[in-house]
C-alpha cells in the first residue's frame, strides 16, 4: 500500500455508507472518490464494501481493515495535534436513542469534549440502532442485550415510564380513574410499523386495545404534543418529570426499562472506545 491516504477516504465511505456524502464531507469529487477507492481495493486484493440498497456496506475484509485504519487515523490525529496536549484521539460513532442523546448526554457534551479535545464523536440518533457487528457504529446504546457474539454488552441503566399530560388538558378532559378509563381519551404515541425495538410497544402493556390517535416516530415530539396539551403519552421520566407543564396521570403504572452499551469485542479495549464508555456511564448515572 503505497498511499496512505487512501485509507481517509475508505474511512469517509465506512462512516457515510454512500459516496456522495463521503466525497462532500472530504470536499473532493465521487468520481476521485470511487477511483481511490478502487486502488486501495487493488493494493489489499480483495472487495472492501458490498452495495445494498444503494448504501455501500462493509465486506468482511472492509471490516477487517476498517480497525486497523481506525487505529492509523487517530495515531495521524494525535501526532499532528500536539499542541493541543496529550490525550485519547479519534473518531467515535455513537448510535444511541433520540430521547437518551436529547435529553442527557448533549447537555454533557461540552465537559467531554473539554476532556477529550480530540475524540471527534458523531452522535447518531436515526429510528433504530445502527449495529456495531457490522461495524455501522462503534458504540451502540441500545434497548435490549444483543444476542451476536462478536459485541460485548453491559447494563448501562435502569429507567422508568409513566404517563403524562399536561393541568389543563386533564381539566378540560377529565383524569382517567384506571388504565381502561384511557379508552376515552387522546392517547400520543409511536407509530405502530415503524416501532424498531418491542421494548417501545408502551400501550400494550398498560391496557390491552389501546390506540394511539396521535403518533410520532419521534419521542421528542411526542413529548412536544403531550406538553401542548394535545392529549396523554407515554414518556420516560429523565424526558418529563422536570418538566414543569407536564404532570403524572395514573401515577401507579409505570414501566421499565433499561440501556445497554454495546461495542464490538475487536475495538472494545482501544483508549477512544474506553473513554467514550466511561463518560456514557457517567452519564447515565443522572437518568435514576
Amino acid at each position: 500500500m503505497k498511499n496512505w491516504d487512501d485509507l481517509r477516504i475508505f474511512l469517509a465511505v465506512a462512516h457515510a455508507q454512500r459516496i456522495a456524502p463521503a466525497a462532500r464531507a472530504l470536499g473532493i469529487d465521487a468520481t476521485t472518490v470511487g477511483r481511490r477507492l478502487a486502488r486501495l481495493e487493488a493494493a489489499v486484493g480483495a472487495a472492501l464494501f458490498e452495495t445494498l440498497a444503494g448504501e455501500r456496506r462493509l465486506s468482511e475484509a472492509g471490516q477487517a481493515l476498517l480497525q486497523h485504519a481506525e487505529t492509523i487515523d487517530a495515531a495521524i490525529l494525535s501526532a499532528t495535534e500536539g499542541d493541543r496536549g496529550a490525550g485519547v484521539a479519534g473518531h467515535v460513532r455513537l448510535s444511541v436513542a433520540e430521547g437518551l442523546a436529547t435529553h442527557v448526554l448533549s447537555p454533557r457534551l461540552a465537559a467531554f469534549h473539554a476532556s477529550h479535545p480530540r475524540i471527534r464523536i458523531d452522535l447518531i440518533t436515526a429510528s433504530g440502532f445502527l449495529d456495531p457487528s457490522k461495524r455501522e457504529a462503534d458504540i451502540a446504546v441500545m434497548l435490549a442485550r444483543p444476542r451476536n457474539r462478536q459485541l460485548r454488552a453491559t447494563r448501562l441503566a435502569d429507567y422508568r415510564l409513566r404517563l403524562y399530560a399536561t393541568p389543563a388538558y386533564l381539566a378540560t378532559h377529565g383524569e382517567p380513574a384506571s388504565a381502561a378509563a384511557l379508552e376515552a381519551h387522546v392517547l400520543i404515541g409511536y407509530v405502530p410499523e415503524h416501532i424498531h425495538a418491542p421494548e417501545l410497544d408502551y400501550l400494550s402493556e398498560v391496557h390491552d386495545g389501546l390506540v394511539a390517535r396521535l403518533r410520532s416516530t419521534s419521542i421528542n415530539v411526542q413529548g412536544a404534543m403531550v406538553a401542548s396539551g394535545a392529549g396523554i403519552g407515554i414518556l420516560p421520566d429523565f424526558l418529563a418529570a422536570r418538566d414543569e407543564r407536564l404532570v403524572p396521570v395514573l401515577p401507579a403504572v409505570s414501566l421499565s426499562r433499561g440501556f445497554w452499551l454495546v461495542t464490538h469485542a475487536d475495538g472494545h479495549a482501544t483508549p477512544r472506545i474506553q473513554a467514550v464508555s466511561a463518560w456514557l456511564r457517567d452519564a447515565a448515572a443522572a437518568i435514576g
